[in-house]
């Protein structure tokens, strides 16, 4: 099966497997959880609140800059694909 077939069927997760290897990555993440934990175990219910609210924010600027970039690096991509006279179809 080609790229472009398993795009189509949805085997292809970019968002989960770039990452998937990256033990530094999870090794950030996990220290972010634990982290998150032990601050939401210490604030007010007002205060975690307002720490979901700006949690969720930071979560929704972080997934746009992803699409962003992953769309950014496409579109190089084609364009150096262009540039250098690689052929685009065979």
């Amino acid at each position: 099966m080609t790229i472009l077939e398993n795009l189509w069927y949805g085997n292809v997760h970019p968002v989960e497997e770039f990452l998937e290897g990256n033990k530094e990555y999870k090794n950030l993440l996990r220290i972010a959880a634990k982290d998150q934990e032990r601050l939401s175990a210490s604030l007010s219910t007002e205060q975690a609140e307002l720490f979901e609210k700006y949690d969720s924010a930071v979560k929704e600027m972080n997934a746009t800059a992803e699409v962003e970039a992953f769309s950014y690096g496409f579109r190089l991509g084609v364009r150096l694909m262009i540039e250098t006279g690689v052929p685009l179809m065979q």
